[in-house]
């Protein structure tokens, strides 16, 4: 961490792969856990826990319904944040950047890989919409897996996912007495810049 010379992207997300991989040995579960920050066209903000399903030198992808709070926001204001908080390693990760839809193909791939109750519960979901009660959701679940009772389930088109491309990316470690460890890398055209901060 402390050599800022050519950094890449490929090293930035090997860094984060890193990381990750040590997070998935200790934390209790759900280490690919983040904090998405999406918000208004007027700023007003909003948070909530997704999962990472995959990073590359093209960025950081989750999956959503596309009628949800949240896709709605990134349809109105593209930009958005990420936090990654793994408290058995005293360790986060701050991601900032653009937002972008992954590809239908993409979006097809990932789908086939879900367990089949996931696939159903995302047809059954109509997600960030009134519930009028449990009942109602548990009876669109029996509704549609008795649909796709044979087959593989299809994708819904209201479901899909986006990709966060970096920009920023901040690595923070705890130290003893308060005095962690920072390092930002920001991206300025096509290289990136380090710079470590006071905790």
């Amino acid at each position: 961490m402390d050599t800022v010379t050519a950094i890449t992207t490929g090293k930035l997300v090997a860094q984060f792969k890193e990381w990750l991989a040590e997070a998935e040995q200790g934390e209790p579960n759900d280490a690919n856990a983040m904090a998405l920050a999406t918000s208004t066209p007027e700023g007003r903000p909003s948070v909530r826990m997704v999962l990472l399903k995959d990073v590359d030198d093209h960025g950081f992808t989750f999956y959503t319904n596309l009628g949800s709070r949240k896709a709605a926001q990134l349809g109105q204001n593209a930009q958005a944040a990420l936090l990654f908080h793994w408290k058995s390693l005293r360790r986060q990760v701050r991601v900032e950047g653009a937002v972008a839809p992954v590809s239908d193909a993409e979006a097809d791939a990932y789908f086939a890989t879900r367990p089949r109750l996931s696939q159903i519960g995302a047809w059954a979901s109509k997600q960030s919409q009134p519930l009028e009660g449990r009942f109602v959701l548990e009876r669109r679940v029996a509704e549609y897996t008795a649909k796709f009772n044979v087959g593989t389930v299809p994708r819904p088109d209201f479901w899909s996912g986006f990709r966060l491309a970096p920009v920023r990316i901040e690595f923070w470690q705890d130290r003893p007495y308060r005095l962690h460890d920072r390092v930002i890398y920001t991206l300025d055209g096509d290289a990136w810049t380090a710079e470590r901060q006071y905790p």
